[in-house]
């Protein structure tokens, strides 16, 4: 790898010089302070462990153990010897999985709050395979999604052709059916796979009195012990996700009438408006996600606002949909309900009351949420104390294309919907998000969202707040990318030219993203850079991280990226994996970072 040609027409040919991977400066600094005459044995890792990594609580015996697995973990490299660390082992060290950003703690928060003290990992339409118009609706997506630890499964729920069973698909479009009771042994097979916390269906109700009868006699032999079905009635409080482990539960509203015409649309149908803020020529991922500054919607046009999304999982109780209606006969199916949804008359100040005799769901899109935060942010803040806040995408997402998830969590909501399929910087901030807590997709809200209190006193993710603390990022170098992509995949005439952006998700206080210089030929860049980002809201805040390779005549191509939960940073040198478009991990590609908090 000294020397790698690129061709560049018939007669002519380019020869670059490889760098290898080697550490940087800064790293041998610290090895010579660390070390003794080139060697780092047990004491010297020790004391490098506590004094740079800040893993205070590291005896002997740990450093030894760590050099340990060391020699075993990488022994393909022949470069240790002895049980003891040169520079050479210790910056492979440093570099390898044994070093991750995050600490590996499990699920470490307390759950023994009630749901809707959590943040929830929520999928939207969960069964479709692509977009929204005319995908193929299976059960993959659903496994998909509850092999990543997705927690909350969205089933659209219709009759099928003849009228005596039930499909799942989206409605009035041209997606193509899968069968409820395959979608529901599916789940129950794989509910548990990644999270033993508990799995919500919530089911978007299209059926006649005696289909929902026969939804309760599925669900009920499916899942048998492992459902929770309180009764008919609206629960107090929601019970804890320990409490409710390898349990499944069903939400939706409490059906009172059956509606025969077709004539409205379903929440996140879509409808007849224009997109807005979307460049057609950028590939879905690379689509910036919005954010809310100094009080205005940034994505968003006016008239988006003023028009909200019909929602007919959630329409006003009580407001008929249809003149032909038949009365609800089927108890057994309202029996299933644990979390009552619904969305009471009286328009938003209705919809916000808090009942301190029966906690529900409710359901926004994403446009009357970023409408609502204007007048009513604090009220949203807490209605989420008590009660569960769901978030849908706009109709007019039929590329099942995402929102930003932070302006929902930033209120306080439990259960912020994204598109599953829609790859894309939205859905890496919520992979970052449930990085968090071991991954078992709940994650505890900050006891300042969940605090009561007067309007004063109330959260407010948009007011100016003081800096808690600063995250320093050192972005010191990149390896992997020549062992992971083929070596013409980003230039055909050259090696590539890396630049890394970095930044913050979280409050709109908080949220900026800076980038490195770019580095031109080089496979393996270091670009030795520094970041400082002060946080007023360090609880709420993402770590966002993209890898890009610049490109002159054309868009920039994309080199890899990650999301982690700045509360759960790993203070230190550490290794970053990145992952591709659709947040699978590369095999090699990685950073080599720093992270400090002053």
């Amino acid at each position: 790898m000294s020397k790698q040609t690129y061709r560049v027409c018939f007669c002519f040919r380019r020869r670059f010089r490889m760098t290898a991977s080697e550490a940087p400066k800064e790293i041998k600094n610290l090895f010579d302070q660390y070390s003794e005459n080139g060697i780092m044995d047990a004491d010297h890792l020790q004391r490098f462990l506590i004094d740079v990594q800040k893993e205070v609580k590291t005896t002997r015996d740990d450093a030894q153990n760590m050099i340990e697995r060391c020699t075993n973990e990488l022994k393909h490299l022949n470069i240790f010897h002895r049980k003891v660390l040169n520079l050479e082992a210790f910056f492979k060290y440093l570099f390898s999985d044994l070093n991750p950003p995050l600490e590996s703690r499990g699920v470490h928060q307390d759950m023994s709050a009630p749901l809707s003290h959590y943040y929830i990992y929520t999928g939207h339409n969960s069964y479709l395979t692509g977009n929204q118009l005319s995908s193929d609706c299976s059960d993959v997506p659903i496994i998909q999604a509850l092999q990543r630890g997705v927690r909350v499964i969205e089933l659209d729920i219709w009759p099928n052709s003849s009228k005596d069973d039930i499909d799942v698909l989206h409605g009035r479009t041209l997606t193509t059916p899968v069968e409820l009771i395959k979608c529901l042994k599916s789940i129950k097979e794989h509910a548990f796979v990644a999270s033993e916390y508990p799995v919500v269906i919530t089911l978007e109700d299209h059926l006649p009195p005696n289909l929902q009868a026969k939804v309760a006699e599925m669900v009920t032999s499916t899942f048998q012990d492992i459902l929770f079905s309180p009764g008919s009635e609206c629960l107090k409080e929601f019970p804890s996700p320990e409490s409710l482990k390898k349990r499944i539960i069903i939400s939706t509203k409490p059906p009172k009438e059956y509606l025969k015409t077709k004539d409205v649309p379903k929440e996140g149908e879509p409808q007849k408006e224009k997109t807005s803020g979307e460049n057609k020529e950028t590939p879905a991922w690379g689509r910036e996600v919005s954010s809310l500054k100094d009080g205005t919607v940034t994505d968003y046009k006016q008239q988006d606002l003023d028009e909200d999304s019909n929602d007919e999982e959630d329409p006003e109780d009580g407001d008929p949909k249809s003149a032909d209606c038949t009365q609800y006969i089927a108890p057994e199916y309202k029996n299933l309900i644990a979390i009552h949804a619904g969305k009471p008359k009286g328009g938003i100040d209705a919809c916000l009351k808090v009942d301190p005799e029966k906690v529900r769901r409710l359901s926004l899109s994403e446009q009357q949420l970023e409408k609502a935060i204007l007048t009513h942010g604090k009220q949203i803040v807490r209605f989420t104390q008590r009660n569960i806040l769901r978030i849908y995408p706009k109709g007019t997402r039929v590329d099942s294309s995402n929102y930003n998830p932070m302006i929902g969590w930033t209120h306080g909501a439990q259960m912020v919907a994204l598109n599953m399929q829609g790859y894309g910087r939205s859905l890496w901030l919520m992979h970052g998000m449930f990085r968090a807590n071991g991954g078992c997709g709940y994650v505890k809200k900050p006891d300042f969202i969940l605090t009561p209190g007067s309007d004063d006193e109330i959260f407010d993710p948009r007011a100016s707040l003081p800096v808690k603390t600063t995250l320093k990022v050192t972005v010191y170098m990149g390896e992997g990318w020549y062992y992971d992509f083929h070596h013409t995949h980003f230039d055909v005439y050259s090696p590539p030219d890396f630049y890394t952006r970095v930044g913050i998700a979280g409050v709109p206080a908080d949220t900026i993203m800076k980038k490195t210089k770019t580095l031109e030929d080089n496979w393996v860049p270091a670009w030795n850079e520094e970041f400082e980002f002060p946080l007023s809201v360090p609880e709420l805040a993402l770590l966002r991280i993209e890898v890009h390779e610049y490109d002159m005549s054309e868009k920039d191509d994309f080199g890899g990226q990650t999301c982690l939960p700045v509360a759960e940073l790993r203070r230190g040198i550490r290794s970053v994996p990145l992952h591709n478009v659709k947040g699978e991990k590369y095999k090699s590609v990685k950073l080599l970072m720093g992270f400090e908090f002053v």
